[in-house]
């Protein structure tokens, strides 16, 4: 599987895990709606922006997020710990 399909993966699954709609979780990830449809169908390749600001919102290594090993539950807890 290419790293493209795998983030679409890992993000779809974690959107659906926290219940989310693809306009909650971008804006709680810092992008757009539409990229984030993209990066769910791997339609769009990424920058290394676009990973950092998840991984940043995830609280995760961009490996975690790869190889499915983040949670929204712990990526949350971590993001209220922030505050």
């Amino acid at each position: 599987m290419d790293l493209g399909r795998q983030l679409a993966d890992a993000l779809r699954r974690l959107r659906k895990e926290a219940g989310l709609t693809q306009t909650e979780m971008a804006r709680w990830l810092g992008i757009s709606q539409p990229t984030l449809n993209r990066l769910e169908t791997a339609r769009q390749n990424t920058t290394l922006r676009t990973l950092t600001q998840l991984c940043l919102a995830l609280r995760c290594k961009l490996g975690d997020l790869l190889d499915g090993r983040v949670s929204v539950k712990v990526a949350r807890r971590r993001r209220s710990q922030d505050r």
